[in-house]
């Protein structure tokens, strides 16, 4: 806890840099995306296997 105290009052504001994957631009340059975001496009690319039941 001490470590992280001196790590916030050392950084202006208290703010850390996201350490989400989709704001990485490393991650962005190797096409890599957030696990969501992946699922959300192969659901809109791909076919269905299974036809789902619509209520």
């Amino acid at each position: 806890m001490a470590f992280l105290l001196v790590k916030v009052l050392s950084k202006p504001n208290g703010e850390f840099s996201s350490q989400h994957i989709h704001d990485s631009e490393a991650m962005k340059e190797r096409g890599i995306h957030c696990v969501l975001d992946q699922d959300r496009e192969m659901r809109h690319k791909s076919v269905h296997a299974v036809a789902e039941k619509s209520k």
